[in-house]
């Protein structure tokens, strides 16, 4: 059974971009969001396996609806996405709960390798 992923990426682009390399790659991408309060609300709609998680995000910022998703489900799988120079953040989110972390511009064999990981954990 392929694996479920909600996109979280205020930029579409950058969603189109993790959705192609997911479903190439066998994975079954169940949602996308714009921002962290459509996340949270998909989150709960879908239930997936894993998230990515953009950081900066209008509405509700990434950490935010990092902490949100996990008062749903504490058991929550989420990788979040951020562009270089962005450690401060990505150390916050770390510490909220977040299993990894992807580098844009993505990578797509460090997106699989994350992910694949991620959901073996």
């Amino acid at each position: 059974m392929s694996q479920k992923i909600l996109i979280v990426d205020d930029a579409a682009f950058m969603r189109m971009m993790i959705k192609d390399i997911l479903v190439k790659n066998g994975f079954e991408v169940v949602g996308e969001a714009a921002d962290g309060l459509q996340a949270v609300e998909k989150y709960k709609e879908t239930m997936p396996d894993l998230v990515t998680m953009d950081i900066t995000m209008p509405e509700m910022d990434g950490i935010t609806a990092l902490k949100e998703i996990k008062k749903i489900n504490s058991q929550a799988k989420i990788i979040m996405c951020s562009a270089m120079g962005q450690q401060a953040m990505v150390i916050d989110a770390i510490q909220a709960g977040a299993k990894d972390f992807i580098v844009k511009p993505f990578q797509a064999d460090r997106v699989i390798e994350a992910i694949s990981k991620t959901l073996n954990q």
